[in-house]
């Protein structure tokens, strides 16, 4: 039986992202986002209502600063006491999976979707996702970047404009482009 390219998306596999289906998903999550931003200028409470409805998994305490964007938002959770600063930018074609305690800096952002390198394959629209993994008591600096495929463990602090392109361990401070370590906890 030939798999759905939503299915292969959701499977980390190759897929179209001209697919109709996910083009209606993207249409139909931006319509939910676009509400979360108008009503978090003017009411939190409310707005943490509209996340749970587009994340796949939330904690109770979740706190999102306008203007935030992602593409399907239910590829997305995120554990207990989490908050992210104004401007982030989840690009979550791959499953987003962030950990209890974590705090994003302004203009965050995580991708989690690579475009084939081959020209005429990229052309054809193909994608390929690559999940993103944050661990607990997570703390990210503003404009920090965080690339396809990148897993982050516990109590990691990444600094300002820090670009991540490989994973990390637990207790450390990173920073720069590519991101590196800069101390250990």
């Amino acid at each position: 039986m030939s798999r759905t390219e939503k299915e292969k998306m959701l499977n980390n596999e190759r897929y179209l992202n001209t697919d109709p289906e996910l083009a209606s998903d993207r249409k139909k999550n931006r319509k939910l986002v676009n509400q979360f931003n108008e009503v978090a200028k003017e009411n939190p409470e409310a707005s943490a209502a509209i996340i749970k409805q587009i994340f796949a998994n939330t904690g109770e305490q979740i706190d999102i600063q306008p203007d935030f964007r992602c593409d399907y938002g239910y590829t997305v959770s995120v554990g207990e006491n989490f908050f992210a600063n104004y401007g982030c930018v989840f690009i979550d074609v791959g499953k987003i999976t962030i950990g209890d305690n974590c705090m994003f800096g302004p203009g965050t952002h995580i991708y989690s979707v690579n475009h084939p390198l081959d020209p005429v394959e990229r052309n054809q629209n193909y994608e390929f996702p690559k999940p993103v993994t944050i661990g607990d008591n997570v703390w990210i600096g503003g404009d920090a970047v965080i690339v396809p495929g990148v897993t982050i463990g516990n109590n990691v602090t990444i600094a300002a404009g820090a670009v991540v392109t490989k994973s990390f361990g637990d207790n450390v401070v990173i920073g720069g482009n590519p991101a590196r370590v800069i101390k250990h906890i």
